[in-house]
């Protein structure tokens, strides 16, 4: 974006156009060490066992499997992979003006069909040299995956290209939930929801179960396929993890589903509703 060398405008006034540090002009990024990946492989696998784990006790549980760490250096590799403690906290910030917050509208909610309530969630995929982002987005009936995307960035685009791709796949859903993640306030997020006259729904702040479902796909996806298939690249963590959604949702069986797989349980109740219109 930044170009040093060409036209007329010099480096510290085009940063001072774009509104950007001029350190940011002149920054190289480095990949990570072998050593931080796998500090951020194990946090995430406490994690996942625990959400309810802040800086504090990531940093006891680290220090019992015998790797002390300082709290801060956990606190940035938490914030840097996307994970914060569910459970309640002071109130320390305010949404930004543009990002506004909807109201959780799932309780009390009795859910029994498809695209009635869809819901989506961010999680970090660790691999063997790196890390990616995953979104996914869920039925929330049927738990049946409906789109998903990679990125190597915590940016809204790719939670845009899921959602779009859903919809244009499978239609609309009624209600639409998610947490309060700046990537799901987003405008060009919420922008595509309205257009299709869908009602936006938010968990409340440090309220996991206010989407459980979608963190149940994340325990499963990661124990039962990420953590068993490490991967050593993106484009191999791609492919290995359109076979683990292909094997979800076709292959394994749900108790809530009365032992249906996801595709049994959303492709079947599309035919009820057929025949009940009928």
């Amino acid at each position: 974006m930044i170009g040093r060398g060409k036209g007329k405008l010099s480096v510290v006034r085009q940063c001072a156009l774009l509104g950007v540090a001029r350190s940011s002009a002149y920054y190289r990024p480095t990949g990570d060490s072998e050593e931080e990946l796998g500090l951020m492989r194990r946090i995430d696998r406490i994690f996942t066992e625990h959400p309810m784990y802040g800086s504090r006790r990531m940093q006891v549980m680290l220090a019992r499997e015998g790797v002390p760490v300082g709290r801060g250096r956990i606190r940035r590799l938490m914030r840097r992979m996307g994970l914060w403690a569910v459970g309640p906290r002071r109130n320390t910030s305010r949404p930004h003006p543009a990002h506004p917050v909807y109201p959780y509208l799932l309780r009390g909610l009795k859910i029994e069909r498809t695209n009635h309530v869809w819901a989506t969630d961010i999680t970090y995929i660790p691999m063997a040299k790196g890390f990616l982002y995953l979104v996914a987005i869920l039925d929330w009936a049927t738990r049946r995956v409906l789109a998903w995307r990679l990125s190597n960035t915590l940016t809204t685009d790719f939670c845009v290209a899921a959602l779009e791709e859903a919809i244009a796949r499978y239609g609309t859903p009624e209600i639409f939930n998610t947490d309060q993640g700046c990537q799901f306030t987003a405008e060009a997020f919420t922008r595509v929801l309205k257009r299709h006259g869908i009602r936006i729904s938010m968990d409340g702040r440090g309220r996991c179960h206010d989407n459980i479902f979608v963190e149940r796909l994340w325990w499963t996806v990661k124990h039962e396929w990420v953590y068993l298939r490490p991967c050593a690249d993106g484009r191999a963590q791609k492919a290995s993890l359109a076979a683990c959604f292909d094997w979800y949702n076709r292959c394994r069986p749900h108790q809530a589903l009365g032992w249906q797989t996801p595709d049994e349980a959303y492709f079947g109740h599309q035919q009820e509703a057929a025949l009940r219109a009928a």
